[in-house]
């Protein structure tokens, strides 16, 4: 049984210092320079951290039991007109 890898191609500019040490990586490891853009890639999106909504942990409020009041909290900002 054959096994296919489908892959999306894409087109990255790289500062002419870059290219050279990619260029220079991949003989040196001999393997394609498209294989280790995707390895450094896959390794980068795997330990980022995936974005958060807007305003999450961006405040302090000084409280710790935020989440286990959250509703009540919210209700009280509507009510005080500090919530759209």
């Amino acid at each position: 049984m054959v096994t296919y890898m489908v892959m999306t191609k894409t087109t990255i500019y790289l500062d002419p210092e870059v290219a050279l040490a990619l260029r220079r990586l991949a003989e040196a490891q001999g393997r394609p320079q498209a294989e280790l853009v995707r390895e450094a890639l896959e390794r980068y999106a795997s330990e980022a951290q995936p974005p958060r909504p807007k305003g999450i942990g961006r405040y302090q409020s000084g409280r710790s039991d935020v989440s286990s009041h959250a509703r009540e909290l919210l209700r009280a900002a509507a009510k005080d007109r500090r919530w759209p």
